[in-house]
């Protein structure tokens, strides 16, 4: 069955981004907002967004970085850390500068360190987002060093967050980045509170990615690609129409040197293409019915958002992957698939 010309769909929305700050992010902002209307952005930077007015500055300098005559929003999310206050998650939801709030197990993933060591410490900020219904967005991975770092997720979910959405069961809860077939079990059996994003990466790599031909850094994210299994698994989820799942690339640039290392960073950047490659997947799966639902209509359901009035258009046209992308100090990028020819391309204009 062949691959149909044109795909046209409602413009859609990233639910999970990096963009990192100064040189870099100038270089890759504007790959995500060539496709995307909005993008809900990590806080993980050094220091966290914290504050309603880090976050204010912070989603500035992402608008500045905006090419002229593109229409962008850039949705701001709050560093939960053990510290943080009822206080401030509500003065920064009420001033309408938070969407969300991140949790990130401390020492789970790059600028992760201030992150919450125990969940009993934020249980009163919890309380409060689930009073104005501020989601809470989740990287699933416990820390523990005794625990394989492919089965994190699962126990993560069995110790923590079944737990927190059986404590809170009116706060909205999204399992961000999911890699594995429990973690998809988990969320089409929680209740409508609770969902999930997945990246296109985690659709289309297995483990052996990893080792192809020897190490490939470029690879290399958190959470880290499991089995073949698991990656089925997500995309019999992301293909379903099932409301309970949406688009959120978690690219996540680093320089090339940063992941070629003999530390090297996990994190894997695919802005540059990533609606040409979240078509491929769908049109491979002969559910490209269900596109639209995924990238454009469930995330802004979840968040009570209007869904964008835009639209954007793929067409059935070879194009390759950029081999590498330079900011303008130089420092070098390598892209999700660098050089790979992918079958569709996002129409410009």
């Amino acid at each position: 069955m062949g691959l149909p010309g044109e795909i046209t769909l409602i413009r859609p929305d990233d639910w999970h981004l990096h963009v990192r700050d100064g040189e870099m992010l100038r270089a890759v902002v504007p790959y995500t907002a060539s496709q995307f209307a909005r993008a809900i952005i990590m806080p993980n930077l050094l220091p966290p967004v914290t504050t309603p007015e880090e976050a204010r500055a912070y989603q500035q300098r992402i608008l500045d970085a905006v090419p002229p005559g593109i229409d962008f929003e850039p949705l701001m999310v709050a560093y939960l850390t053990d510290d943080t206050t009822p206080e401030d998650i509500f003065r920064g939801h009420r001033e309408g500068v938070f969407t969300a709030v991140k949790l990130y197990p401390s020492g789970a993933t790059t600028n992760s360190a201030s992150g919450v060591s125990d969940i009993a410490k934020v249980r009163a900020v919890l309380d409060c987002m689930q009073d104005i219904g501020l989601p809470l967005l989740v990287h699933g991975e416990v820390t523990d060093t005794d625990i394989d770092i492919f089965d994190r997720e699962t126990v993560f979910i069995e110790r923590t967050l079944a737990p927190l959405v059986e404590t809170f069961p009116r706060l909205k809860v999204v399992l961000e980045h999911v890699t594995t077939e429990q973690a998809v079990e988990f969320v089409f059996s929680a209740s409508e509170n609770v969902g999930a994003t997945i990246t296109v990466h985690h659709l289309m790599i297995n483990r052996n990615a990893l080792f192809q031909g020897g190490m490939r850094p470029h690879m290399y994210c958190l959470p880290v690609a499991k089995r073949e299994g698991h990656r089925l698994a997500l995309r019999r989820a992301a293909t379903s129409g099932s409301q309970k799942f949406f688009l959120g690339t978690d690219s996540a640039p680093h320089p090339q040197s940063a992941k070629e290392a003999d530390c090297g960073c996990a994190g894997i950047f695919s802005a540059p293409t990533a609606l040409e490659l979240y078509a491929q997947v769908f049109a491979e799966e002969q559910r490209l019915d269900n596109l639209e639902k995924f990238a454009s209509i469930n995330g802004p359901a979840f968040y009570g958002l209007p869904v964008n009035k835009g639209k954007i258009t793929l067409i059935r046209e070879n194009t390759e992957t950029p081999k590498v992308i330079r900011t303008s100090d130089g420092t070098k990028v390598i892209p999700f698939l660098a050089g790979e020819t992918l079958p569709y391309r996002v129409q410009s204009g």
